[in-house]
């Protein structure tokens, strides 16, 4: 089985409606040989997290339409780029609300990272996994891990790669002191 992110487009769902958009792409796809692992709503995208030999693919996405239509699929594999590469594909997902793959992506550059710089690497990754939360709707836990990404970036400043950390920080804190998530670009 092959590993995919699909995005349909999103026709006004919301984080709150995660549990029956998973509940009802599995039904969907039942008597199908695919596992529907997981699902997180983006403002421009429904993500499902799939597994599905890549030849059935198409026929899973025509099972899908009920939902809504597809926007675009990744399939997941391990990616060996480059690290400022890396870095500009993270920003990229993470601006575009595709956090899981942002995640994923950072912790590539994570383990080539040096000592002062992997604890800020890390501050990016956990906010990108607080998003994750997010997109599931679990609000207390996505506030939690924006905690931990605080902590791992109060020693960092300026900018990393064109972020604006403190910025970054900024937003961090306004979200944590309000308890109201909000989603930015980096």
């Amino acid at each position: 089985m092959d590993r995919f992110m699909l995005h349909l487009k999103n026709t006004g769902f919301a984080p709150s409606d995660t549990t029956k958009l998973l509940a009802d792409a599995r039904s969907l796809a039942a008597g199908f040989d695919a596992t529907i692992r997981d699902c997180r709503v983006a403002t421009k995208y429904v993500e499902f997290d799939v597994s599905i030999d890549k030849l059935h693919m198409n026929s899973l996405i025509e099972k899908l339409k009920p939902i809504a239509d597809i926007d675009h699929a990744r399939q997941v594999i391990e990616e060996h780029l480059e690290k400022n590469e890396a870095v500009k594909l993270g920003v990229f997902y993470f601006n575009e609300e595709r956090f899981w793959e942002a995640h994923e992506v950072l912790e590539g550059v994570w383990k080539k990272c040096f000592e002062g710089e992997r604890d800020l690497v890390q501050g990016i990754i956990l906010v990108a996994a607080a998003f994750v939360h997010y997109q599931k709707d679990e609000t207390s836990i996505c506030l939690s891990v924006l905690g931990r990404a605080l902590d791992k970036l109060a020693n960092a400043t300026g900018t990393y790669h064109n972020i604006n950390i403190d910025l970054l920080r900024n937003n961090i804190k306004s979200i944590i002191g309000s308890g109201n998530i909000s989603l930015f670009s980096i």
